[in-house]
This record gives structure tokens, sequence and C-alpha cells, in this order.
């Protein structure tokens, strides 16, 4: 048997807000909401987990710090010293208050690269792929609501979505 979801499509963010609550107050499972713009709060109602990108984001900013590190001993101290206005070149320490931008600048550069390569692999947002949008208006002024939909649950999900403030109600198969 094909699994089914129920489409439902609002017009405003605080009712669709309070359909999801009264929704999943209800103990039935929200697949996918799709919205014009963000909505505060929603992936707290929807219970969705927390993400930890920022975990990564923060582990990114490492590297790039240890590759800074790494590279400018390397460069500056190892491979090819240079007396630039006096300044000893025989230990990375001693040069250290000139390295900071460097340093600096490498960690969010690798920060911010390697977030956006995580972001694009995570959400699957993949360069040529074609949008998986079911309802276009949801890019305009509608929020559609996906409800994973059964036999036995159908007509009483259909009751619910339509008393919280559903203008349009389809069922589509999944």
């Amino acid at each position: 048997m094909a699994s089914k979801v129920l489409q439902a499509i609002y017009t405003d963010d605080d009712i669709l807000m309070e359909a999801v609550k009264a929704i999943r107050a209800k103990k039935y499972h929200i697949e996918e909401v799709y919205t014009p713009f963000p909505v505060h709060g929603l992936d707290k109602a929807m219970g969705l987990a927390e993400t930890r990108l920022a975990i990564t984001s923060f582990l990114y900013g490492l590297i790039g710090l240890a590759i800074s590190i790494v590279m400018m001993n390397f460069i500056m101290i190892e491979d090819w010293p240079q007396n630039i206005g006096g300044k000893p070149s025989f230990s990375f320490i001693a040069n250290m208050p000139a390295f900071v931008p460097i340093m600096f600048e490498l960690t969010v550069f690798f920060a911010a690269h390697l977030m956006v390569l995580t972001f694009y692999l995570r959400s699957k947002l993949w360069p040529f792929k074609e949008a998986e949008n079911p309802d276009v208006r949801t890019t305009d002024d509608k929020f559609l609501m996906e409800i994973s939909v059964n036999e036995k649950n159908h007509k009483e999900l259909t009751e619910l979505v339509y008393n919280s403030g559903a203008t349009e109600i389809k069922l589509k198969d999944n």
C-alpha cells in the first residue's frame, strides 16, 4: 500500500502555528511544512530536534586555525625566514602578534566555506536539482502542511485539519 499525505493549505502563519499545535496534540505526524518566509517557533511546535550545525562550524573554525598556524610556521619560520623591520624570525611565539590577523581570517574562511558545503550536503541541495515544492503558491503567500495519513484516520484527520483553519485540503500519494 502506498503511503499518503494530506496537504493542507493555510493563509496565515498564526493560524498555521495553532494548527500545528492542535495536530501534534492529537499525536499525528507532520511530514513537512512549506512556508514563504521563516515562521519563528515552528520547529519547536513541530517537535524537531535542535540542529548540531553550530558544533560543526566550531570544528571547522578550529581546522582553519590549525592550518593557519602550521602554514605560517612553515612559511615564515622554517622555509623562508625574513628579517622584516628587525623582528626576530627564529620562533613562532616571537612573531605571534603579526600572525593573529591571518589566524583570524583563516578561521572565519574555513568555518564559512565549509558550513556552506555542509548545509548543501545536509539539506540535499545539489546544483541543477529539481525543486521538491508541492505547491508553487508557498513561495508567495500560502503555507502548506503535509501530514502522514492512513485509511483508519483519514476522515478524523481531514475534519481536524479543516476545523484548524485550512482553506484547501488535498490527499496525495507520497
